[in-house]
């Protein structure tokens, strides 16, 4: 699909339903990327490339497959690690557009930028009716026969843990779970320009720290393989 052409999601896919919606309520612009690209990866359509970097596999994406899924497979037209993913038109639409439902809804604010009460109340719902698997043998989480819908929406939830229980080496190899640089905080992502972006940025690496300001409140944790 050609990046230009970011398809806007489906109406009846509400924020609180919907895995990326809630992964930018959770974490920022970032988490909701690193969400979609494991759920390309777990159907097919996105690999690991050179180390840090992704890359899409020639394998169709389903039409029907999320809008947000759709934008960030049509920015893979040429390999592209997370860090330069963000930066990419299409997928900083599509970011824009779930950040503006999400706003809608009422879990995230603008100014002064994070998650709402009603945001905080969404994932700690969420967490309570997906918990994260338990652990097998070797210390990881179980995750063997779970769907992939089930994963992605896990992911979503908990962030890192989940992400390295799903696919670790898919994660480990893509770099999907690297940390920004010092001059990505300046990256624009569509949360309002100037100071508010790199607010956002800010509280977006809290997320999986149990803060609880901004996008803090807990989220992925340090699962390990």
């Amino acid at each position: 699909m050609d990046e230009a052409t970011t398809p806007r999601r489906d109406e009846a896919t509400a924020p609180h339903r919907d895995p990326y919606a809630v992964a930018l309520v959770r974490g920022g612009a970032r988490a909701a990327v690193q969400t979609a690209a494991l759920a390309l990866h777990l159907r097919g359509a996105v690999k690991s490339a050179r180390p840090g970097t992704l890359r899409a596999t020639g394998a169709p994406v389903d039409p029907r497959a999320h809008p947000f899924e759709r934008a960030v497979h049509g920015a893979l037209h040429r390999t592209a690690s997370v860090r330069e993913l963000l930066r990419r038109p299409g997928v900083l639409r599509a970011v824009g557009e779930l950040r503006d439902d999400a706003v809608a809804a009422g879990l995230v604010r603008v100014l002064p930028p994070g998650r709402t009460r009603a945001g905080r109340r969404l994932l700690t719902d969420l967490r309570a009716r997906l918990p994260l698997p338990a652990t097998g043998p070797d210390g990881a989480p179980a995750t063997a026969g779970r769907a992939v819908d089930d994963l992605v929406l896990m992911a979503a939830v908990h962030g890192d843990a989940a992400l390295r229980a799903a696919a670790p080496r898919f994660v480990t190899r893509s770099g999907l779970l690297e940390r920004r640089g010092p001059d990505d905080a300046l990256l624009p992502h569509s949360w309002g320009g100037g100071d508010t972006d790199r607010v956002w940025h800010r509280l977006a690496d809290d997320s999986d720290h149990g803060s609880d300001h901004g996008f803090g409140g807990g989220g992925g944790g340090g699962g390990s393989d």
